[in-house]
């Protein structure tokens, strides 16, 4: 069952509409967005960037025998003198895909490729550029290697029957390779959300349309697009709703029936004269914020019901960088919340400040930055420079946000800040 918003903006301590803390709108979207139940089965390259809906217990244990870890000479460790060479006979070669069966007697040894099955009786492997060969024997140097070393146990890296993945994993490259190392063919994962997107505005040009004074081009839609692409949301683009009710209306009605989510940019500020806040207060259950936040203070959220479905509805800013902060601060972490996918505490990345920075206590301001290696190995940040929320070119010159939290004050050159590194959200 869904709790109305003034039930959860109650339950927030300190929840202020007019002057918003940014992690209160993380805690109010943790309360408000509910994941997917909707599940399907999928083939291991079908998986990449979705959300597992159950635990992969794996089938079988990996490795699913003793190996050698390198190319070499497997022995029984117990031989090896730890004060003088050891001199040893070759009874044969181990290969990869091919166990050996044969016991070998005391003083033989065996080489043995990387990956080939350890026989029962040996248990150490001496690489190949340690070893001295003269026909069939070989001599290791002393304290070179010790018993057990350099062979890969049954099971080291899983154990059959243990979980190998977990639900509300969100599968990357290294997941598929695991998956495909325990050969499953198909795993469970939540369906995919589907996100409803327009810009809304009668100055809001689409692109082939002529320029005209006082219009500008949309832009804001192709960054949701590149944002929503990189988490492997269906999308549904409907493009320029102009400023008319009836469009407006039919636009929200149409997402609330086709998706799970809409995302609109503009329209959503405290003084504007547009029907797009009037419409989605007619239609759905909607919260109306200022949050104190630099850049990207006006933002909407809440639910549009259309039937038998409901969508969650953010409403973004206008301005281009306004559009992206927000929706990395608080809709991507929704998102991904709504997939399934367990939650994962933002991560900072320490850099030094080459500059001085500016900071107004009482609010949370991202600033674009270029992070750098100093020449002493530490890591540094400098802005991008003009930090202007329609300055689109700033979001892409930088390699993540400089974030100066809520209570922070001003920044001397050198002081440390956090960094909310990109690293392919949006590069």
């Amino acid at each position: 069952m869904m709790t109305p918003l003034d039930q959860i903006a109650a339950a927030l301590q300190g929840y202020d509409p007019k002057s918003l803390p940014a992690e209160t709108v993380n805690a109010f979207l943790d309360q408000l967005v509910l994941p997917l139940q909707a599940t399907e089965a999928v083939g291991v390259f079908e998986a990449l960037g979705r959300v597992l809906a159950q635990d992969l217990i794996s089938p079988i244990s990996v490795p699913p025998h003793d190996n050698s870890a390198m190319d070499g000479f497997a022995l029984k460790g117990y031989e090896l003198s730890t004060t003088a060479p050891t001199t040893l006979r070759q009874a044969g070669t181990a290969y990869a895909g091919a166990a050996w069966s044969t016991p070998l007697a005391a003083g033989e040894c065996l080489k043995i490729m990387t990956g080939a099955v350890m026989p029962a009786d040996l248990d150490t492997v001496v690489p190949v550029e340690f070893v001295q060969v003269q026909g069939d024997q070989i001599t290791v140097p002393p304290g070179l290697v010790k018993p057990g070393d350099n062979r890969r146990l049954l099971g080291e890296d899983l154990m059959a029957g243990q979980p190998a993945l977990r639900r509300g994993e969100r599968l990357g490259p290294a997941a598929l390779g695991m998956i495909a190392s325990l050969g499953v063919p198909e795993v469970t994962v939540f369906r995919r959300l589907k996100v409803a997107y327009f810009s809304t505005g009668d100055e809001i040009l689409s692109l082939g349309e002529p320029l005209r004074e006082g219009a500008v081009y949309d832009s804001n839609r192709y960054t949701v697009f590149g944002l929503l692409t990189r988490l492997g949301i269906e999308m549904l683009d409907m493009g320029v709703i102009k400023d008319e009710p009836a469009a407006l209306e039919a636009a929200f009605r149409h997402a609330a029936q086709h998706a799970d989510a809409i995302i609109t940019s503009g329209g959503v500020s405290m003084g504007e004269a547009d029907h797009t806040k009037a419409m989605m207060k007619q239609l759905g259950d909607v919260a109306f914020w200022r949050i104190a936040m630099r850049p990207g203070r006006p933002m909407a959220v809440g639910r549009i019901t259309q039937g038998d479905r409901t969508a969650l509805l953010f409403g973004l800013p206008g301005n281009p960088v306004a559009v992206m902060v927000t929706f990395l601060a608080f809709v991507r972490p929704a998102l991904l919340k709504m997939m399934g996918a367990k939650p994962v505490p933002t991560l900072y990345t320490k850099a030094r400040s080459t500059e001085a920075l500016r900071k107004k206590p009482g609010r949370t301001e991202y600033q674009r930055g270029v992070v750098t290696r100093s020449p002493d190995g530490r890591l540094s940040v400098c802005t991008t420079g003009n930090q202007g929320s329609g300055v689109l070119r700033s979001m892409v010159e930088a390699n993540g946000l400089i974030v100066l939290h809520h209570h922070q004050a001003d920044v001397a050159p050198g002081d440390e800040v956090d960094v909310m590194l990109f690293d392919g959200a949006l590069s």
